[in-house]
């Protein structure tokens, strides 16, 4: 039997670096909800709206690749830490396709119910991201 964490890697596999939306639909609960993916405040709720996310998403970076660095499982909860890198290809929010190379790391939390996913917590460098796009200047901390 797959543990939580073998299902938080097939999650990044398939659904990220393939693209696979019937894996949307295999390993969310109907009910599944989703914070932290897109602007504050903003949760995702059921697998057609973290379907419109991705799709959203993809369609700005290509060749979209996550390699998970650890996972750590507590009960029905899975942490993974992860790092993106991917080329910027289409429109993301307001800005327009720059073809840059970019690497983005982030941390997201997977609870599990029946071996779906029943409710996700993302938190990773979107600041980061668009520093690197050029959509915003670098921060300076001194």
């Amino acid at each position: 039997m797959a543990t939580n964490a073998d299902l938080i890697r097939r999650w990044f596999e398939e659904v990220w670096n393939q693209g696979r939306e019937e894996t949307v639909d295999a390993m969310c609960a109907k009910q599944v909800i989703g914070h932290g993916q897109a602007q504050h405040g903003a949760d995702i709720c059921g697998p057609e709206h973290f379907k419109q996310f991705m799709r959203g998403f993809r369609s700005a970076f290509s060749d979209i690749h996550v390699e998970i660095q650890d996972t750590i499982e507590q009960g029905e909860k899975v942490v993974a830490r992860w790092t993106t890198t991917m080329t910027h290809t289409g429109q993301f929010l307001d800005t327009p396709p720059t073809g840059r190379n970019v690497s983005v790391n982030g941390i997201s939390i997977q609870r599990f119910g029946g071996g779906k996913i029943v409710e996700g917590w993302d938190n990773w460098d979107q600041l980061g991201l668009l520093v690197q796009l050029g959509a915003t200047p670098p921060a300076k901390f001194l």
